[in-house]
């Protein structure tokens, strides 16, 4: 996926990743180089294992790949022991889908967690710091208040705020426009791209192509558990691959099938059972 002469800024390596959940197989060989600075953005159809492609790269309790290797900062982390992957945790941030916010905490404590928890600040230094990442989102002045008084797009911009606490070098967004009006979804937008400048690199989950636009250097899609092409944002634009163009200009009809059933629609309905006297009955 890149060239000999872009070894050396490959921040993150991903190779041959499989991932199954109950026989299912979710992951079946993706591969994918994330650069120093770019920002990367996967996209793919809902359940293609985006999210837990995502939830792999950070070394999530669960996620732990079945095969495969990821390496970030030169480091393997499949099979890393707990403590050494807490370390390269701490120059991570993540915003998940659903924010995950501790509602037993206040705004501000939320975001203030990673400081607390990582760094040696002094208490003082700590809430300055949580106001001005509060400021960049646009809730400065929401801090005293739960989880549960804010809305849904709200809850994730102080998701975002505490997933930049500690100034990552790696941000992960999983869909982080997803419940937010147009105008925050700019603002959010806008910050991933305020990000690269400052070097931050970022691996972003995202269905949505307006975002995808707006923030990718380049662009990777998963397909049938695997990474069907990744591309600049300039390449994706041009193809005539049907595959590309069903999912980014959003067709119903094509190669991407609708249905994820495996098994034969008529005879789930019909050749399985047999109705006798008002009883439906197992036909083997």
């Amino acid at each position: 996926m890149v060239s000999g002469n872009d070894l050396g800024d490959m921040l993150m390596k991903v190779r041959g990743i499989r991932k199954s959940f109950d026989g299912r197989a979710i992951l079946e060989g993706v591969d994918l180089d994330v650069r120093r600075g770019e920002t990367m953005v996967v996209v793919g159809t809902s359940g293609c294992g985006k999210s837990t492609l995502l939830r792999s790269m950070i070394g999530a309790s669960g996620y732990e790949p079945d095969s495969g290797s990821i390496e970030i900062f030169g480091r393997e982390i499949v099979g890393m022991p707990p403590d050494e992957i807490n370390e390269i945790r701490k120059r991570l941030g993540v915003l998940f889908q659903n924010g995950a916010l501790y509602t037993s905490m206040t705004v501000g404590d939320n975001v203030a967690l990673p400081l607390r928890e990582h760094s040696h600040l002094d208490e003082n230094i700590i809430e300055i710091m949580v106001k001005m990442k509060l400021e960049l989102v646009g809730l400065r002045d929401f801090g005293h208040l739960m989880p549960s008084q804010l809305s849904g797009g709200m809850q994730k911009r102080v998701a975002l705020a505490r997933a930049i606490s500690m100034d990552p070098e790696i941000l992960f967004y999983d869909e982080p426009t997803t419940g937010l009006d147009p105008i925050m979804a700019g603002v959010v937008n806008k910050l991933i791209m305020d990000l690269k400048k400052v070097g931050v690199t970022s691996l972003v989950i995202t269905q949505d192509m307006n975002c995808a636009r707006r923030v990718a250097d380049r662009v990777a899609l998963l397909k049938d558990g695997r990474v069907y092409r990744a591309c600049t944002l300039e390449e994706l634009r041009s193809t005539d691959d049907p595959v590309i163009r069903q999912f980014v200009d959003g067709l119903p009809d094509g190669p991407i099938p609708l249905k994820m059933s495996n098994t034969d629609y008529t005879r789930d309905l019909v050749g399985l059972y047999r109705t006798a006297s008002g009883r439906f009955r197992r036909v083997d």
